[in-house]
């Protein structure tokens, strides 16, 4: 599986049922399946798709040691145990990919997307790859342009304001006996309409400014305390949600300091404080590829791959691999040109 993305590696020990004994080595969770390889041999002792998990469930080795149990569709049960960082926090990624794949597509998709294609279905996948790039683009740049409009009346009714003042300045100063000064307080009532508009165009943009949502597991301070939640990405800024749609914290666009891209899967958004700790998220999902497009044109400067990104991102695989993860199959010339193609259409619309 060399487009079977890796999210995730953890420490642990896996029971081996003939030996009854537990091996020490290393869990490793990929876009598409569960692998565990020893530290002593190397060998790969299980590899097995996640379409073919029917249960994962937290449970304890001889009523002491914490574990996860997986198991398969053949009833195959495998125990895992000695996680680190913690057993809630794998329990936690496993989950939520198992759940997500189990949502997105079935069994029958995942070994068809695995299977050779040929050049035909390549290329038409890269043409949907594209036009769903093209299409998140051109939401960002829609609503980019609802705010620079709301800006512009902004602007207008500030200068409309700056002319009431300077006509009143001009009327205190006048004698008394100037006979047309008394026309001039009646306009301050003239501009008021026009400020209203503003107000609710910019209410509404608020309520419509959602770009992208999707599920996420959430950790703040350190990896070992996770939870399930959502990220929203909106015109203005980030929101991140726990399970029960309480709001973590909201980044203003202008308050998010960087964010960096570590894998297809994970990201870290991160707003820096003089005198005071940073605020900081990371957060993984199986949605990610779909969201990290959308982040690049919002925040283009801001944004960073580390190595593994660009590493992935810049190798060239089919865009069929995986459903939905197009930004990090396409051929990177045609993501190239289709960004030329946003720009040249924003700047046809401007």
């Amino acid at each position: 599986m060399s487009r079977d993305v890796c999210v995730h590696t953890w420490p642990c020990s896996y029971y081996l049922e003939l030996e009854k004994q537990w091996v020490p080595g290393k869990l490793s969770l990929t876009s598409l399946s569960l692998k565990f390889m020893t530290d002593k041999t190397r060998e790969i002792l299980v590899n097995f798709p996640l379409s073919s998990i029917i249960e994962i469930k937290k449970e304890a080795s001889y009523f002491i040691f914490s574990s996860i149990t997986i198991l398969e569709k053949d009833h195959n049960k495998h125990w895992f145990s000695s996680l680190q960082p913690s057993r809630n926090v794998v329990f936690s990624i496993i989950e939520h990919f198992w759940r997500e794949m189990l949502l997105s597509q079935s069994g029958a998709a995942v070994e068809e997307s695995s299977s050779p294609m040929t050049k035909g279905k390549e290329l038409t996948g890269l043409m949907a790859c594209t036009q769903k790039r093209l299409e998140d683009t051109a939401r960002v740049l829609h609503h980019q342009g609802e705010q620079l409009d709301s800006i512009s009346r902004g602007l207008d009714k500030m200068e409309s304001d700056l002319d009431v003042a300077d006509r009143l300045l001009t009327e205190l100063e006048s004698p008394s006996w100037w006979p047309f000064s008394f026309k001039l307080w009646k306009l301050p009532s003239e501009t008021k309409p026009k400020w209203d508009a503003s107000m609710a165009s910019s209410k509404a943009l608020g309520k419509e400014g959602i770009v992208i949502k999707i599920p996420a597991v959430i950790s703040q301070k350190t990896e070992s305390h996770v939870k399930p939640g959502r990220l929203t990405v909106f015109v203005s800024g980030l929101e991140i949600h726990n399970s029960d749609s309480l709001l973590m914290h909201r980044f203003e666009r202008e308050e998010v300091d960087d964010i960096k891209v570590h894998t297809p899967y994970e990201i870290s958004i991160r707003q820096r404080f003089i005198g005071k700790p940073d605020i900081a998220y990371r957060l993984i999902s199986a949605k990610m590829p779909e969201v990290i497009p959308i982040l690049e044109v919002q925040f283009s400067k801001k944004i960073e791959f580390l190595e593994d990104a660009l590493m992935l991102r810049s190798t060239r695989t089919s865009p069929l691999a995986e459903k939905g993860y197009s930004v990090w199959h396409a051929d990177p010339e045609e993501t190239k040109r289709s960004r030329v193609g946003c720009r040249i259409r924003a700047g046809e619309t401007g």
